[in-house]
């Protein structure tokens, strides 16, 4: 897997999750860079992203359970173990409902296969659960999975908010070959994955089926002098530099700048240079 960039527009939820993610500490936030969108497989056009999360959008797509899930699985963000093999993978990522509003609270119940793409089937391990904080914000330290004959590479996952029906669903890796010939794979269910000296980091996004009262949307914070080379309307690339009330800063995301989103005010676009 080569390292990911993510293309498209950012969403209402984007900008919401970079406010979620302003002073939070890592892996929750991968290396201060929020995934913003979904990443290609080269050659595919662009899958809807999974979810947008406007309000009334539909929640993050079900899938099979498979036959290795196990309930009463240990509770831990962490699945590594001394001496299993593998390349080491944070997930992190955020659960919202249908108003783009975080869940505290949910479980998430996670099991995959082990480097070799076996199941444990009599312990628990590359098993476990546990619950999004106060901030609706998970993250689960693991190996990336094996594969093994008939499926692509993916990572198993249940998600339960408080009093709410089960969600059972999977998560993908972009760039996989099996992708294409995998008759279960969904690319709306791909994680955003980038390297992280020889390990790898990933996030997604889940929108359960929980109603919730449509919320204002993010109040932009004040900015302090205006003015510079930063404009509303302008399509930025990751990279570009900007100055905005005299700092520079420098695009992660590639977005169209609308009033609200200037530099100071959302992180997950742009980064002080």
């Amino acid at each position: 897997m080569d390292h990911e960039t993510s293309t498209g527009h950012v969403t209402r939820k984007a900008v919401l999750r970079a406010a979620l993610a302003a002073g939070m500490a890592a892996p929750v936030v991968l290396m201060g860079v929020p995934a913003l969108a979904r990443t290609l497989t080269a050659g595919e056009a662009a899958p809807a992203l999974t979810p947008a999360c406007d309000d009334g959008d539909d929640p993050t797509p079900p899938q099979t359970e498979g036959p290795y899930f196990k309930p009463n699985s240990p509770r831990r963000n962490s699945l590594l173990e001394a001496g299993a093999p593998g390349i080491r993978l944070t997930v992190s990522g955020y659960v919202f409902g249908l108003a783009c509003k975080p869940i505290p609270g949910v479980l998430l119940d996670f099991w995959q296969a082990d480097t070799n793409g076996a199941y444990d089937n009599s312990g628990f391990r590359f098993r476990g659960h546990q619950f999004t904080d106060a901030r609706g914000a998970f993250a689960l330290t693991t190996i990336v999975p094996g594969l093994y004959p008939g499926r692509t590479r993916h990572l198993h996952v249940k998600l339960q908010a408080p009093g709410r029906p089960v969600l059972t669903t999977q998560l993908y890796f972009p760039n996989e070959p099996r992708n294409n010939t995998d008759t279960i794979f969904d690319p709306r269910l791909l994680m955003t994955v980038r390297d992280a000296g020889g390990a790898r980091e990933a996030a997604f996004d889940f929108v359960l089926n929980v109603p919730q009262d449509p919320g204002p949307g993010p109040t932009p914070s004040p900015t302090g002098t205006p003015g510079g080379t930063w404009a509303a309307g302008t399509a930025y690339r990751a990279g570009d530099a900007v100055t905005y009330g005299g700092p520079g800063y420098v695009c992660l995301q590639a977005h169209t700048a609308q009033a609200g989103w200037e530099p100071p005010n959302v992180p997950a676009l742009w980064r002080l240079r």
